[in-house]
């Protein structure tokens, strides 16, 4: 019988065990995860941006910022971060800047003084005439199963957004501001081209999943089920992950927040009395010295399905 396939987990715990500290760790994810979507499908038309497999280089570097992250921190500076997407923003200016292709980042284009048109997330050298614009996006859905269409059926958490909407919005606004007359005015060269790069977690009833087209056959995923469904889930000690440690896997030396499943319920009772926002979730094993994340997912109020169908009934009308 075949081996059972490894989890992302696994193998993010095997190649990147070695890197204690959690900033350096989720830099490491962002280059290394694999894209949410498939840059060779033809929908996306060649603008799907990939970083590639992670080189010797770049993993010695990683190394270097692990044993002394004082670069790190300086590049991120004593900002208190509560937005994950800024937070990997930033994480991926660093990594830019020491490639040496960082030429602006969150450059904002104004019409005016009062009239924003738009912001550059990423403007990287791209050869001696041309910039490329990379439109970066760190991404968290959970596939609502009766929602119809693929990528609106993959809604955040807290069902503001889909994936549908956050494409429609890259490809029809944001990867085209370089035509625009007030950036053109604004940059030093042209826009060669402009492409979108995606990292992020899907996640799914029951931890199945379909094949989705668009979608990268080894995304990033895991589950989601309603506090009454928590029962069955694998594992005996849990984590509820903070929004900042969503990127990467999970590891510690130690965790003194771990919760048994009993107590998993019951924080997780409490919280939703006074708040609807699903709750990331990490079930974890104990290794010699380390506690890992084995998998994730997003545990919902038990009245998520009926709050996802009345979202779907809106868009509807």
């Amino acid at each position: 019988m075949d081996a059972p396939a490894e989890s992302y987990q696994q193998g993010f715990h095997r190649r990147w065990g070695h890197l204690r500290r959690a900033r350096v760790r989720a830099l490491a994810w962002l280059l290394d995860a694999p894209d949410l979507l498939d840059a060779d499908d033809p929908q996306w038309a060649g603008r799907i941006a990939t970083i590639g497999p992670v080189g010797l280089d770049v993993a010695d570097w990683l190394a270097r910022l692990d044993f002394d992250p004082a670069p790190l921190d300086a590049a991120l500076g004593g900002k208190i971060y509560t937005r994950l997407g800024l937070y990997a923003e930033k994480l991926m200016a660093v990594y830019y800047q020491e490639q040496g292709r960082l030429v602006a980042h969150g450059l904002q284009v104004r019409a005016s003084p009062n009239d924003t048109i738009g912001e550059f997330d990423f403007l990287l050298e791209d050869g001696a005439e041309a910039l490329e614009h990379i439109e970066f996006a760190t991404k968290f859905y959970l596939l609502d199963g009766e929602g119809g269409q693929q990528f609106d059926a993959l809604v955040g958490p807290n069902l503001a957004d889909s994936l549908g909407i956050k494409m429609r919005k890259v490809f029809e606004r944001q990867l085209s501001l370089g035509a625009h007359p007030a950036a053109q005015a604004l940059l030093p060269r042209p826009v060669s081209r402009a492409r979108a790069l995606v990292k992020g977690w899907l996640f799914y009833p029951a931890g199945s999943w379909p094949d989705m087209r668009g979608i990268a056959a080894g995304h990033c995923r895991g589950f989601w089920c309603s506090l009454d469904e928590i029962d069955g889930l694998a594992g005996e000690e849990f984590l509820m992950l903070p929004r900042l440690q969503w990127l990467a896997p999970f590891k510690a030396a130690s965790a003194t927040w771990m919760l048994s499943r009993a107590q998993l319920h019951a924080e997780l009772s409490a919280q939703f009395e006074t708040s609807s926002t699903p709750v990331l979730v990490s079930s974890v094993r104990y290794t010699p010295g380390t506690i890992e994340e084995v998998e994730r997912g997003f545990i919902v109020p038990n009245d998520w399905r009926e709050r996802a169908a009345a979202r779907r009934m809106v868009k509807a009308v």
